[in-house]
């Protein structure tokens, strides 16, 4: 039977700057932010200073690995969204103009967060390269939250129907893709049930759960809506020979990438039970 999860914490794991544990804070939710870059870390711990002394928010600035201990983080010297602990993910960025400097930093590894923290209401993860790692993990737990996202692979459609098998056999049946970068600012409901008003930076995962547009998908569903997605990186997306030509043009890289985009996919149980487990503050 599955963890009954804690319906007032959320996992942020790639925290960044913080776009999106700012807004978990602001509906009211105890937040667990994971950040394995020392700068980004060291500013989550300034901006969120308030937030952590009172344990409304607990800093983990360690990496996500498959063993506690060290590891190596390349931190990118043109992008901080592009961090990552995966050699073949820096390469990639390399080959696109961003060079990455290599560091050690501490890890940790998924299965030990939720022990020493609980089972999230919600899951959201952005750490490149090792998004699947900490999905996969839960398969070692009794831990399932009500909500997944993470940012899906457009590369590769066997790791993409991976992704959702491994959805599958967690016991997520819904699903929606969401473009990253494109989220509507307004007015949530906190879960006091006072109003607030949310303003997404670019950067951010944005709403998750029913604050989500559209319909919930199937499984065959989600994925056909990866079709034209994948369609469109293979014509236009970073390694193709067009995307290599027009990158030289000044301003054409950040126009394929607005076109081409990132996705992210919402997955949801239904059958995880509605309760919430008493926990001491974080």
């Amino acid at each position: 039977m599955a963890e009954i999860a804690n319906l007032d914490l959320i996992f942020d794991v790639g925290a960044h700057k913080g776009e999106d544990t700012d807004f978990y804070l602001k509906l009211g939710y105890r937040v667990v932010a994971v950040e394995a870059n020392p700068e980004l870390s060291d500013g989550l711990r300034h901006r969120f200073r308030e937030a952590i002394a009172d344990g409304r928010l607990l800093l983990v600035d360690k990496a996500i690995g498959e063993t506690a201990g060290t590891t190596s983080f390349f931190v990118n010297e043109k992008d901080s969204v592009w961090g990552t602990t995966d050699p073949k993910w820096a390469a990639r960025n390399r080959a696109l103009g961003a060079d990455s400097e290599q560091i050690t930093v501490d890890c940790v590894r998924f299965p030990d967060l939720i022990s020493e923290y609980g089972c999230p209401h919600y899951l959201k993860i952005d750490v490149e390269g090792a998004d699947m790692l900490c999905v996969e993990a839960l398969n070692t737990t009794s831990c399932r939250p009500k909500f997944i996202s993470l940012e899906s692979t457009k590369t590769s459609w066997s790791d993409l129907l991976q992704e959702f098998k491994t959805f599958e056999s967690l016991g997520y049946t819904k699903f929606k893709v969401v473009r990253e970068g494109r989220h509507k600012s307004g007015h949530f409901t906190a879960r006091d049930g006072k109003k607030i008003r949310h303003a997404f930076d670019m950067d951010a995962s944005g709403p998750f759960g029913e604050d989500l547009g559209g319909p919930w998908l199937g499984r065959r569903q989600a994925i056909l809506r990866y079709v034209p997605i994948f369609l469109l990186y293979k014509t236009i997306g970073d390694t193709t020979w067009l995307s290599r030509y027009l990158r030289r043009i000044s301003r054409a890289g950040d126009a394929l990438n607005f076109i081409v985009g990132w996705y992210d996919t919402h997955a949801m149980r239904d059958d995880v039970p509605a309760m919430r487990r008493i926990v001491p503050p974080l």
